[in-house]
């Protein structure tokens, strides 16, 4: 698959639909390529993932932003865990 995804000049991450997670310091996060919000509350944040799913835990959680593939989650971001 990586040498596919080299020869058609594709990002893996794109081509094997992973998840691609971008940290601020501990202030926000954007995921890339998720499969929807499983729970949302001020403190935790489990998002649907290719594989699995993506657990964010932290205080004053905020969806600054999210569209089909894409989300912005701002706050005091405490932990993040990738459940397969």
């Amino acid at each position: 698959m990586h040498e596919f995804a080299n020869i058609l000049e594709i990002p893996e991450d794109i081509f094997l639909n992973m998840p691609k997670i971008t940290f601020i310091g501990s202030i926000q996060v954007y995921i890339e390529n998720h499969r929807g919000v499983i729970e949302y509350t001020s403190e935790k944040l489990r998002v649907a993932v290719t594989g699995g799913e993506i657990e964010i835990l932290g205080e004053d959680l905020v969806l600054k932003n999210i569209l089909p593939d894409e989300l912005l989650l701002e706050g005091k971001i405490k932990s993040m865990e990738l459940n397969q």
